[in-house]
């Protein structure tokens, strides 16, 4: 475990993550469970571009919630590895109430403004 952080904000961050993780399994199942309700095929034009657009939304919410959930997978392995809470961008610790907020952080603020000053200079697409 890494010695810089102290064994209380790693384990309080591994229980949020947990915590967080069966959250959003259990929206994802809620979301599959309701989409599968919506009939796609049948009903008039409108009826049809409604269940288009709720597919999309589906959709979207589904790869957001695959993205959190990469996102805390990798911050369990970093914990794992005793690498939790180092900035990738300074290699400095994050702070404490950024973990606290966003537990599967990999930036420091500092990180995270040159980050995004890098992507504003680049124009570089997420």
């Amino acid at each position: 475990m890494n010695q810089l952080l102290s064994t209380t904000v790693v384990n309080e961050c591994r229980k949020r993550l947990l915590q967080m993780k069966q959250e959003l399994l259990n929206r994802a199942r809620a979301g599959r469970a309701e989409f599968a309700l919506n009939d796609k095929h049948s009903g008039d034009e409108i009826d049809q571009s409604v269940a288009f657009l709720s597919e999309h939304n589906f959709l979207v919410n589904q790869e957001r919630i695959r993205s959190q959930l990469l996102e805390i997978e990798f911050a369990l392995g970093r914990i794992e590895r005793g690498e939790f809470g180092i900035c990738e961008e300074t290699y400095e610790l994050i702070e404490t109430d950024r973990l606290f907020a966003i537990p599967y952080t990999r930036l420091s603020i500092e990180g995270a403004e040159i980050r995004e000053s890098i992507r504003k200079r680049f124009a570089i697409l997420e």
